[in-house]
């Protein structure tokens, strides 16, 4: 089992389009054997210190493994999507890690 933590930011004005490209690719990840544990879509008040960007949307996901992910990420279906989150997502920083 794999755990990934990805930190996302949209670019301001395009949150409908990063949610079109979201609610086609979270499904999907089920069927990669993924699971969106935690999607946290944090307020201002929610951070004690901040020294960059505040992000729009924090997810924490588990796979199979490697592979399975790669499977999603490469998946024909989700590809075809993948213009929505290119034209709506700034940058994001993934972090993958195992339970300890």
């Amino acid at each position: 089992m794999i755990y990934l933590t990805q930190i996302i930011f949209v670019k301001e004005g395009s949150e409908k389009t990063f949610h079109e490209f979201e609610n086609f690719a979270i499904p999907l990840m089920k069927e990669h054997q993924g699971n969106l544990i935690y999607r946290i879509r944090p307020k201002n008040e929610s951070f004690i210190d901040l020294t960059e960007k505040q992000p729009y949307e924090i997810h924490f996901i588990s796979f199979e493994s490697d592979q399975h992910f790669g499977n999603f990420m490469n998946d024909e279906r989700r590809l075809k999507f993948i213009e929505l989150k290119n034209k709506s997502i700034d940058f994001s920083i993934l972090t993958k890690g195992v339970k300890l």
